[in-house]
């Protein structure tokens, strides 16, 4: 039997919620997890995420990838891998890269593996009197830690949780119509319009983000209409659409190299990238590292994921395992506490002794 009263206070819930969707700060405006600045450089700002007691042990560094802000691993509080990770009572810290221009299109890998990463890494240890780090990153920002490992036997980095970060791009189903072109073009296309445009700006970034999920973005107004009188689902669809609104862009250098060594060439899947007169083998990672694949990803297939336990073959562990979510999903999504986080805390807590 049908409560009219039910009725009638759903309907105000819905008409509420509306309200705040559409002309307001939304349903569930942003609450970001408290965190203070450690320093500041150009594209590498330094964040500590501020816990409620004090924290104890070996620090954590959030790695994010390029052309997304750090809210990938802080999306809501409900859906924050960083506060989860704050509860295990660690310390955490995040790098920032702020907003990517047309300034910066000379930037490539180097900048980040040679410089950025480095530089956070050890300003993070010496936060804490020389002990380890562990990284915990997600997509691209697992190929930056990893190449940055490759490069450096001298970091105080001990292991690597890398959550939906491609490694064989043969088996990316959506870029096969751009490894296509490229081929048949020597790569020469892409590569003269990035280099006009000075790189993939920030309107691409998202767009293309979207096409991803081209169902989700038709059928929006559909879920928002169905789904008004939810706080909590109307919740997470703004986390996400804010996310993809903050995109910035990936610089003019770093975007080609990406696109030619890894797209066209498939080199990590080779096991050694190229960067200039530079060869770094995967090989050279002896770090404890844990691989988890999105089971619905389609920017990082399970299969292009997993191809990571067959190059990084000089570790002192490798972990993999399977979790629900798209790319985003199986980071942040609403069974990522339940799956992929406890993988994470699992691994962490393994390589801590």
């Amino acid at each position: 039997m049908i409560d009219p009263l039910a009725v009638v206070r759903g309907g105000g819930r819905a008409v509420g919620h509306g309200w705040a969707h559409f002309f307001g700060d939304g349903v569930q405006p942003a609450s970001p997890t408290p965190h203070l600045v450690v320093s500041e450089r150009p594209h590498a700002t330094l964040r500590r995420y501020l816990a409620n007691t004090e924290s104890v042990g070996d620090p954590i560094l959030l790695v994010p990838p390029l052309a997304v802000s750090i809210d990938c691993f802080d999306l809501r509080p409900a859906q924050s891998l960083a506060a989860y990770l704050l509860e295990t009572g660690r310390p955490v810290y995040v790098i920032d890269y702020g907003t990517i221009t047309f300034a910066d299109r000379a930037m490539g890998f180097e900048d980040w593996i040679d410089g950025i990463l480095p530089t956070a890494l050890r300003e993070v240890s010496g936060e804490h009197d020389g002990r380890p780090v562990d990284v915990v990153t997600w997509s691209l920002g697992g190929t930056l830690t990893l190449l940055c490992a490759a490069s450096h036997d001298d970091l105080p980095l001990r292991s690597i949780a890398m959550i939906g970060t491609p490694i064989d791009y043969s088996k990316v189903e959506y870029l096969a119509p751009i490894r296509s072109v490229g081929t048949a073009t020597g790569g020469r296309l892409l590569t003269s319009v990035s280099r006009a445009a000075g790189g993939l700006p920030s309107w691409a970034v998202r767009y293309s983000f979207k096409a991803t999920a081209l169902q989700r973005e038709i059928t929006k107004p559909w879920f928002i209409a169905r789904n008004l009188h939810d706080a909590e689902t109307m919740g997470r669809m703004e986390a996400v659409d804010r996310f993809i609104d903050a995109m910035p862009g990936y610089p003019g250098r770093q975007y080609l190299q990406m696109y030619q060594r890894l797209v066209l060439r498939n080199e990590l899947l080779a096991g050694t990238v190229h960067l200039g007169d530079r060869a770094i083998a995967l090989a050279d990672v002896t770090q404890d590292v844990l691989v988890v694949a999105g089971k619905t990803d389609v920017i990082a297939p399970v299969a292009c994921v997993m191809a990571a336990c067959d190059v990084l073959t000089g570790t002192r562990s490798l972990r993999a395992e399977t979790a629900p979510g798209s790319h985003l999903g199986v980071l942040t999504g609403p069974e990522a506490r339940d799956t992929t986080w406890i993988h994470v805390s699992d691994f962490l807590e393994s390589v801590a002794f």
